[in-house]
């Protein structure tokens, strides 16, 4: 456990030393990572074959294994720019982004009024959310699942919550929620990672294949009437983005049961059908199947 523990802080140090290094550098450092990853390694190879053959079952073998290239390469990239994340300054991550739609939101905060943000691991996720706390008025609160390692979930919370951003890990979401009623905010949600095997609740069809979805952004927005707007974030080019705030549901307590995650499901599930290469393939997504 001790030589675990000075191991995490080692790694956590060499992480923050890194980072002090240009983005260009690191850019460089990226063409080794995927050298590694992919032609060594093989990093989780056989994942990501089985995920893009199982959601893209009517594409051929030659386009499965170009997604599978690019995938790799934007893996890389992503990899050294979550390092930059401990040394980025405001003014070159905010320069990096451009919104659409996010006078809608601010519309909302204007008002009075608080927005719940969907979001998924597609794009660089992690930059985006700092920038949420640069780019909007009210304070963003950020549900997290924490990291099982404490040094590295320490850097990573450290890290994600430079610039104002609050990070609440997932049990505490209801107690965050109760405690800033008296003003706007901001609540960011992820909405593609699968819930333990004994908390999944709802089935649906998800890239052709049976996927347990997280109701948490559902029961939120149906309990206290918050508009829901996706983030999505379209990677223009290396370390540059696009995010595109989009309505999905301006008026949940007037919805269905389920309603709101097929939404955001089908959501996700166009951004990725349309640039497959940029969600995170190599995540076990499926590994659980529904209960005969």
């Amino acid at each position: 456990m001790f030589f675990e523990k000075i191991v995490s802080y080692l790694g956590s140090l060499f992480l923050s030393l890194l980072s002090l290094l240009p983005l260009r550098i690191l850019y460089l450092l990226a063409r080794a990572i995927h050298f590694f990853l992919y032609r060594i390694s093989g990093y989780r190879l056989q994942v990501v074959r089985e995920n893009l053959r199982n959601s893209f079952p009517e594409k051929s073998d030659a386009e499965l294994l170009a997604i599978e290239k690019e995938y790799y390469r934007y893996l890389a990239n992503l990899i050294v720019e979550v390092i930059k994340m401990n040394t980025l300054s405001p003014a070159d991550l905010k320069k990096r982004f451009e919104f659409k739609g996010a006078q809608a939101v601010e519309a909302y905060l204007g008002q009075g009024k608080s927005v719940l943000l969907c979001a998924a691991h597609y794009g660089n996720w992690e930059w985006c959310n700092m920038v949420i706390g640069l780019w909007f008025s009210a304070d963003n609160y950020a549900i997290y699942k924490p990291l099982s390692n404490p040094v590295f979930d320490h850097w990573f919370k450290r890290a994600r919550s430079r610039f104002g951003n609050k990070m609440i890990a997932m049990r505490q979401t209801l107690r965050a929620l109760t405690s800033v009623t008296d003003r706007p905010t901001l609540f960011s949600f992820g909405n593609d990672q699968a819930p333990a095997r004994n908390e999944s609740q709802y089935w649906t069809t998800f890239l052709h294949q049976e996927s347990s979805i997280q109701l948490g952004i559902e029961k939120i927005a149906k309990k206290t009437g918050r508009p829901i707007f996706y983030l999505n974030i379209k990677p223009i080019r290396r370390g540059y983005y696009e995010v595109v705030c989009d309505p999905i549901c301006l008026e949940p307590e007037k919805t269905k049961p389920f309603e709101i995650t097929e939404l955001h499901t089908r959501y996700l599930e166009k951004m990725i059908e349309t640039v497959p290469a940029y969600w995170l393939w190599s995540h076990r997504r499926w590994k659980y199947k529904p209960l005969v």
